[in-house]
């Protein structure tokens, strides 16, 4: 049976089921105080490019390993989860959408820790060029489960909320870039490979509308989701995102 989503509806994991209810609930609570987005109400969008390294280990995923000679284009949303104010710390999430084929695909970050058990623990930073990116829940790979990763190579974005942009100091280099991150790939306990570079900028057109990401419905190429990953998640992602938007496309 196929939802009205596209996502098909799983048929076990009756644990995440449960939790992903619970998630539904408790987003559908949030959402009538902070509509349309209970979580990361406010972000920071950034224009740039994917470039993969040569050589790196490869992670049995065809989007990973099948390198572009010239890389990609990615736009990309970086914000808070909670909202808490900077100093504060909270949550960081990091959103990239790049296409393929002409198809788009979402890659959803947030904070988290790098070596194991931690790389599955969210946690919260003051800044987000000092935090950890990662999947958290691992994508299904034609071997096994494969974890994606970030980390700050050099740079750092102007800002997180973009009520703040007009305050900051611009940091851009001479190349343009303000923001570069390694993007690296695990086995759910392997170690970490590094296999791109991601280059962002603070882009000049801030209307994130179109920027709803969901990393089951539209998700790497050479991989899916688990049914306990659809189960825990969608619910909720299925709930708050609206049918019919147009997608910002990079």
């Amino acid at each position: 049976m196929i939802a009205d989503t596209g996502v098909p509806r799983p048929s076990r994991a009756p644990f995440a089921r449960a939790l992903g209810a619970l998630l539904d609930g408790a987003f559908a609570a949030i959402r009538l105080a902070r509509a349309p987005r209970p979580i990361h109400s406010r972000g920071v969008v950034f224009e740039g490019r994917i470039r993969w390294i040569p050589g790196a280990a490869p992670a049995g995923v065809s989007w990973i390993d099948d390198a572009p000679p010239h890389g990609v284009p990615v736009v990309a949303r970086l914000s808070r989860s909670i909202g808490l104010p900077a100093p504060l710390p909270d949550v960081v999430g990091l959103a990239l959408r790049v296409t393929h084929d002409g198809r788009p695909v979402d890659i959803e970050l947030a904070s988290t820790g790098w070596s194991i058990p931690a790389r599955f623990t969210l946690m919260p930073h003051r800044r987000a060029e000092r935090a950890r990116f990662g999947t958290l829940l691992p994508y299904r790979g034609p071997r096994s489960a494969v974890l994606l990763g970030a980390r700050t190579r050099s740079g750092r974005p102007r800002a997180t909320d973009p009520r703040r942009l007009s305050l900051a100091t611009a940091t851009t280099p001479d190349d343009g870039v303000e923001w570069t991150l390694t993007l690296g790939h695990a086995s759910a306990l392997g170690a970490w490979h590094p296999f791109a570079v991601a280059e962002l900028t603070v882009s000049p057109d801030q209307d994130d509308a179109g920027l709803r990401f969901d990393a089951v419905r539209r998700p790497l190429p050479g991989t899916r989701a688990y049914a306990w990953v659809r189960a825990a998640r969608q619910p909720s992602y299925e709930r708050v995102q609206a049918e019919g938007a147009t997608l910002r496309m990079p």
